[in-house]
């Protein structure tokens, strides 16, 4: 990993916890990348998930569209989110981290976070915005933000335009692998690890686009059944945190340890929860063909290794969770409206042509997908540069 651009530590003086932020690059002076909460979060964690944020932001350049990407970071916080403190921990964090904010982080929701937790913090901690580094690049800043604001407000089903879109972007990479790979979505089957926001997403859209739910983990432990679990009513029973409320679940329904997902039998796995899920130990039960990363930096490098000997493809997160990301800036820049047709037509659009991308670069280079992801950011961030530059 090359050496980030800046990186400081913090520590509350309340209570001894610490923070983190990360830039790992600028792109017009301004960078980009949510801030998390979890316990034990450090800062190489957050300066991989910072680095992971310049390739999201350089895989979606495109020199016909008004979002311009730019430089990637994170923040962290190493604290329970439901602790009783964590909200004063959090305000206190962004007044320390405030002048960054000011004038060259942008950021918002990310794991442990919601981004109304984010944005009533920010306010409280003195900002516009939690993106407000951004507006000086705007053509129309009140029109932008408006739009902005408009397509927050915009609910489908009952959920916020914004809990969907990042799932929109996870399921279309995983049916984009499966139709290069002449594989019917009827009869596969797929595993998520995880019922938050994200992964809550991607099983609805897997399961609407006739995919079979076979297995689904939360906190709690390991939901299965191997005809297909009613997706919708464990949605509509989960908490804040994602977990569901065992009482919807039926007849055929199991019951099974927190790490069982791991040995469910299906052709696709999408660990959507924290990192570091799949380890060299775990990945043996793997039986999926795919695994699609919803979360950051789910699988362990190590583990990778060991899935790829074996003919499992993951599909990496730099690529599959960026959906969330380009769709709020393509909503700011105005290369969309504040439409959920709208966004999800262009959230397909893209992510299917950036995952075939991708695929093709591999099978060229005789690589992995995440060598490739990585093979296409080098080739774009000097042309980013060149068009740019890091600073101004």
């Amino acid at each position: 990993m090359t050496t980030p651009l800046m990186s400081l530590t913090w520590t509350d003086h309340v209570t001894g916890r610490r923070g983190f932020l990360v830039v790992d690059q600028l792109v017009r002076g301004v960078s980009s990348g949510g801030l998390r909460m979890r316990p034990g979060c450090t800062l190489d964690e957050v300066a991989s998930l910072a680095r992971g944020m310049t390739m999201k932001e350089a895989l979606h350049y495109n020199p016909e569209g008004r979002y311009v990407p730019l430089g990637g970071a994170k923040g962290g916080i190493d604290c329970d989110p439901r602790d009783p403190g964590a909200y004063e921990l959090l305000v206190r964090y962004l007044r320390a981290v405030r002048p960054y904010i000011e004038s060259l982080w942008t950021t918002g929701e990310d794991l442990g976070l919601t981004q109304d937790l984010v944005d009533r913090a920010a306010a409280e901690a003195g900002l516009v915005s939690s993106i407000q580094a951004v507006f000086p690049l705007l053509d129309d800043e009140a029109a932008a933000r408006r739009r902005l604001a408009d397509a927050f407000a915009v609910e489908v089903d009952g959920i916020g335009l914004d809990g969907l879109v990042g799932g929109c972007g996870v399921a279309e990479s995983a049916l984009t692998a499966l139709d290069l790979a002449g594989v019917p979505y009827a009869g596969t089957r797929v595993v998520v690890q995880g019922l938050g926001t994200m992964g809550g997403a991607t099983a609805r859209f897997l399961t609407r686009a006739g995919l079979t739910v076979v297995a689904v983990g939360d906190i709690k432990g390991t939901i299965s059944n191997p005809d297909g679990l009613d997706v919708e009513a464990l949605l509509a029973a989960r908490d804040v945190y994602g977990t569901v409320d065992r009482a919807v679940l039926r007849p055929g329904d199991l019951e099974l340890p927190a790490d069982a997902w791991s040995a469910v039998d299906a052709e696709v796995l999408v660990p959507a929860a924290v990192s570091y899920a799949v380890d060299t130990v775990n990945q043996e039960r793997i039986t999926a063909r795919w695994i699609v990363e919803a979360a950051n930096m789910p699988v362990l490098p190590e583990a990778e290794e060991l899935l790829t000997a074996r003919g499992v493809t993951v599909l990496p997160d730099v690529v599959v969770n960026s959906g969330t990301n380009a769709w709020w800036w393509w909503t700011l820049f105005g290369d969309i409206g504040p439409d959920a047709d709208e966004a999800f037509t262009h959230t397909r659009r893209s992510m299917r042509a950036l995952v075939e991308q991708m695929l093709a670069r591999a099978r060229a280079d005789g690589t992995t997908p995440r060598a490739a992801a990585h093979a296409i950011v080098a080739d774009r961030l000097p042309v980013i540069a060149e068009r740019f530059g890091w600073y101004r």
